[in-house]
């Protein structure tokens, strides 16, 4: 691989080497090959051939606009009066047609040359390229032409080829006349090209060399041409190779069209042609140099640009086949345009491959950079801007640098077919070693569990934690077997092309959070810290779903294989319209050979290297090849004892999470008006017709939107929320029946809000249901061990969301309904030594008060009444309903024990308050037990409830004999008593079933105990 400073240094020598031949060409080649050829060439005006010195008195060019000189009966001397004087070569425009500056015309050319008298001297004259007419005459005599000039359109033929004419002469001078006419050409007119004067043998050598150069050119691009065809039709029919021999026919066109023009010489094309030809050959050299290059080193990419540019160049061929040739000429610019282009976004694609690191891409670049070189020579040379005699040496270095491209991949290519072979003969040991380990991998856990199921079998002594213990471990052996066979059925997927891929645009913030999560509860107690520091608005990428958790849960498996302790970090970058996920570990690392084989299937490293915690080396192998069905990469960093760093990247999605959002919205309409219901809070009654209450979690609006529609026609009561850290916000504001979450949501996981949820409530209390993509083994382990309910797979099913929906809100409900019938049995059966106290009471006060004792009397039926009454197995009643009884047990028990209990009442006002039946009884009942018969002073009992607004604070607040901080801590999970009253815990369960929060008691040994609850005043 070639380092960009590198690749920098190669082409600095590269131009060097160009420029350098380019200098020793024109010292050589570009000036006069014979001391005979007039110097100074380029600007031929009068010249005294015997002094070769340039004569200072009437030796310029004389031009006489639209005058034919040689037909003229005239004395052509009388004529130089209404000459003027034009440099050679130069367009005549300003001399034609002063005032519009138009090359259209004809006019004659005349210079008289100044020589020492020799019969035996033969001349020649070279006349390149006369736009777009000419006659040639020597002393009055016709000696060649090109194309017919005359003095209106109608009459003049166009011809532009370049012609050579010998002449002998007995006199001391050379009238030379060249007479021109252009009516086609509306940019050049005139001559516009050198013109070679000298000895015939001169001026025949150095055509002859430029004919020859040419022609020496085109026979090395027809050779290219030639092998490159033979390979795409014979060998791989790679595209390139096609887009290659276009390229060099193009480029032998543009050659034998321009400068000595060999093509018009050799077939009788006429001037209109010569013009189509020539834009087709420099435009078709300029748009199959493009595609080549993109082809080559960005096979698979989408470029627009370039699908653009071929369709308006195949636009401007069929324009140039159907236009006249003097409307071409107004489009030179555009041509020139067109053809510019390519040559200069080429490099640019070559450049980036280099810096990639394509293999070879050099090569490419540096023809580009030859390429360019000759473009920016020969354009100006085409537009008349320069005069340069043909140099064919950028354009053959080039070719040549490209060829070597192909004989490297050639190279490159047979080394690897010998590799490959190499491997196919290891590769086939490699399967017979696969089939033993194979068969050795899954013998030894088959043999495993035959052995631990005869040892259950054959335990007399029943030993009931051994035989736990066996089973733990015979799951554990059963689960290895599910994982090994799941990676054989996906290698076979992956080499038969089964598995289909369902692109959509993803979180991979979201995806790592459960992923985290899941392998979190799997870690089986290693001191491993999980981190995903990726951005919660890192962008959205194009993805399976499936199979990048698989991707994600393989990378963090196998990290949490060879790391004992210390951390796994997930994160990303973003570069060039990817994303780069890097999963990071502290583990053992492994060494660069190890390295080089880990992607290879069935490869595990030497055993030295890694834990032998079993597998056939398949995990990361089906890694690879799905994060290249994404059209990723990926590699990993590694050094033994340092961790190892795995990055694979996906392709960015161009849309981001509010488009994705709304653009779903809009693929789903008959959801938007649900999920417009269903987030908007509207004041209901806390309990409508008895509805269960359902709480949907997930990130996506248009998935709630989806699960409201599906169970809106059930008589739902359903409120969503999109994250599980609103989820828990709501979770106090009512009592709910079930929860509905999505496991891969950002920041909080389902799984996280699931154990986040059953630190509070279990499972029988409000039951949680996942909605989960995956439904491995794996997957539903780490949410059953998280506390959920059940799962329901994604996509979901609408009837089976239902069933399972109906279920566990019918467990819910029967728990909550077994609690209040609970609290109301345990408050039906009266304690007896209560009943018989009372009666003696009664009986006591009979005998001295009867007023009293009918009072009593009367308390005591209205307690036993409220203690029988069907409203305790209401949900909520209101608070007098609540203190009717609680007024009536502390008279009974006030009469009993006088002024050993001492009641302080402290009750605000409130309109409407409503609150669970005999949530307040069994905590006065409580105090009044544990304070008077355990203190001989008695206890002062204080009930105070205050309004707060938003909330009712109820406290029940002795100054009995308190507890101690053990008692205090398990007073609450303690087993309900029976045979004494309903008791803290059942109250506790059901207040923090209901408002999410249960009771608070503060307690000290002999200071008292104070137990208090809150009753949100929105609950009605």
């Amino acid at each position: 691989m070639i380092t960009t400073r590198r690749a920098l240094l190669i082409t600095g020598l590269f131009i060097f080497i160009l420029v350098s031949i380019r200098l020793i060409w024109a010292a050589t080649f570009m000036a006069p090959s014979h001391p005979e050829i007039v110097q100074g060439r380029l600007d031929l005006r009068g010249w005294n051939f015997a002094t070769s010195q340039p004569l200072a008195l009437n030796g310029q060019w004389e031009f006489h606009p639209s005058v034919w000189l040689a037909n003229n009966n005239k004395d052509t001397d009388t004529l130089s009066s209404d000459s003027t004087y034009l440099s050679v070569p130069e367009n005549w425009a300003s001399s034609l047609s002063p005032h519009k500056a138009s090359n259209y015309g004809y006019g004659s050319y005349r210079l008289r040359i100044q020589i020492d008298p020799d019969e035996n001297r033969i001349y020649s004259l070279r006349l390149n390229s006369i736009s777009s007419a000419s006659e040639l005459f020597i002393n009055g005599r016709l000696l060649a032409q090109s194309g017919i000039p005359a003095d209106s359109g109608n009459q003049y033929s166009p011809k532009n080829v370049p012609y050579t004419a010998s002449f002998t002469v007995n006199s001391n001078e050379i009238d030379l006349i060249i007479q021109v006419a252009n009516f086609l050409n509306p940019s050049s007119g005139g001559i516009d090209r050198s013109i070679t004067f000298g000895s015939l043998a001169a001026v025949n050598k150095e055509t002859n060399f430029s004919i020859g150069a040419q022609l020496s050119v085109c026979l090395v691009l027809f050779l290219h041409a030639v092998y490159a065809f033979v390979l795409y039709i014979f060998g791989v029919r790679q595209k390139a190779l096609f887009y290659f021999t276009m390229l060099n026919l193009c480029s032998i066109m543009s050659v034998l069209i321009v400068d000595d023009k060999m093509l018009l010489a050799w077939f009788p094309i006429n001037y209109e042609w010569e013009v189509k030809i020539n834009n087709w050959s420099y435009l078709g050299t300029a748009l199959f140099l493009l595609i080549y290059v993109k082809q080559l080193l960005l096979p698979r990419a989408k470029i627009r640009f370039v699908q653009v540019y071929v369709w308006l160049c195949l636009v401007y061929f069929i324009l140039i086949l159907f236009a006249p040739a003097n409307l071409l000429y107004e489009l030179n610019n555009l041509n020139i345009f067109m053809v510019s282009l390519p040559f200069l976004i080429a490099p640019v694609i070559a450049w980036q491959a280099v810096r990639r690191g394509e293999p070879d891409a050099i090569f490419i670049f540096l023809g580009m950079i030859g390429f360019l070189n000759n473009m920016l020579l020969s354009i100006p040379k085409e537009i008349g801007w320069s005069h340069a005699v043909y140099y064919p040496m950028d354009l053959v270095i080039s070719f040549f640098v490209f060829a070597t491209y192909w004989f490297k991949s050639y190279l490159r290519s047979s080394a690897q077919t010998a590799k490959l072979a190499d491997q196919l003969v290891k590769a086939d040991k490699l399967k017979d070693d696969f089939l033993v380990n194979t068969s050795h991998e899954l013998r030894n856990p088959l043999h495993g569990i035959l052995t631990i199921a005869q040892t259950i079998m054959d335990n007399e002594d029943k030993d009931q934690l051994s035989n736990k213990e066996n089973m733990k471990l015979l799951i554990s052996v059963g689960k290895r077997m599910s994982y090994l066979l799941n990676d054989l059925l996906d290698l076979t997927r992956l080499r038969e092309n089964r598995i289909r891929l369902h692109m959509t645009p993803i979180s991979v913030q979201t995806i790592t959070s459960g992923i985290i999560s899941m392998t979190r509860v799997l870690a089986e107690g290693k001191p491993l810290q999980l981190n995903n520091q990726i951005p919660e608005k890192f962008p959205l990428v194009i993805a399976d779903e499936n199979r990048l958790i698989q991707i994600l849960f393989n990378l963090l498996h196998n990290a949490m294989k060879f790391t004992d302790e210390g951390s796994i970090t997930v994160s990303a970058h973003e570069k060039d319209g990817f994303a780069y996920i890097h999963v990071s570990d502290t583990g053992i690392g492994m060494d660069k050979e190890t390295s080089r084989t880990i992607f290879l299937p069935y490869e595990q490293g030497p055993f030295e290297h890694f834990n032998p915690s079993g597998g056939i080396g398949l995990g990361l192998s089906i890694c690879k090849q799905l994060v290249e069905l994404h059209g990723g990469t990926i590699s990993v960093s590694s050094a033994p004892g340092e961790g190892s760093t795995f990055i694979f990247s996906l392709r960015l999605a161009d849309i981001s999470a509010p488009e994705l959002m709304k653009t779903a919205m809009l693929a789903h309409p008959e959801t938007a008006a649900a999920q417009a219901t269903a987030s908007v809070d509207i004041p209901e009654p806390y309990y409508v017709a008895d509805r269960p209450s359902i709480l949907a979690v997930d990130d996506d609006p248009t998935n709630l939107s989806i699960l409201v529609g599906a169970l809106s026609l059930d008589h739902y009561d359903i409120v969503t929320a999109i994250s599980g850290q609103e989820a828990l916000s709501l979770l106090n504001s009512r009592e709910w029946d079930l929860v509905i979450t999505d496991v891969m949501m950002p920041r909080m996981s389902g799984y996280e809000l699931c154990l986040a949820i059953r630190e509070r409530f279990t499972a029988a209390e409000l039951p949680v249901l996942l909605l989960t993509a995956r439904a491995r083994t794996e997957d539903l382990e780490a949410g059953f061990q998280a506390g959920a309910n059940d799962y329901v797979m994604k996509p979901v099913e609408p009837m089976e969301l239902k069933s399972r929906v109906k279920a566990l809100t019918a467990l819910r409900k029967s728990v909550s309904d077994k609690m209040r019938m609970e609290a109301a049995w345990l408050q039906a059966q009266i304690k007896p030594h209560f009943l018989f106290n009372t009666l003696n009471s009664v009986a006591s006060l009979s005998d001295f008060d009867t007023a009293r004792m009918r009072k009593l009397i009367e308390a005591f039926s209205q307690y036993l009444r409220a203690s029988f009454a069907n409203r305790n197995l209401e949900r909520i009643v209101p608070l007098e309903v609540e203190l009717e009884l609680v007024r009536s047990y502390l008279y009974i028990e006030k009469e009993r024990f006088e002024e050993r209990l001492q009641v302080i009442w402290e009750i605000d006002k409130f309109d409407s308050l409503m609150l669970p039946p005999l949530s307040i009884q069994p905590l006065v009942e409580n105090a009044v037990r544990h304070g008077v018969l355990r203190q001989v002073s008695g206890v002062e009992v204080q009930i105070r409830i205050t309004n707060h607004v938003q909330f009712a604070m109820i406290s029940i607040i002795d100054n009995g004999a308190g507890m101690n901080t053990e008692t205090l801590q398990r007073v609450l999970e303690q087993p309900k008593d029976t045979k004494g009253g309903i008791g803290l815990p059942n109250t506790h369960r059901r207040l923090k079933q209901l408002y999410g929060e249960g009771l608070t008691i503060s307690s000290e040994l002999y200071k008292g105990t104070t137990v208090t609850f809150i009753v949100p005043l929105s609950h009605k």
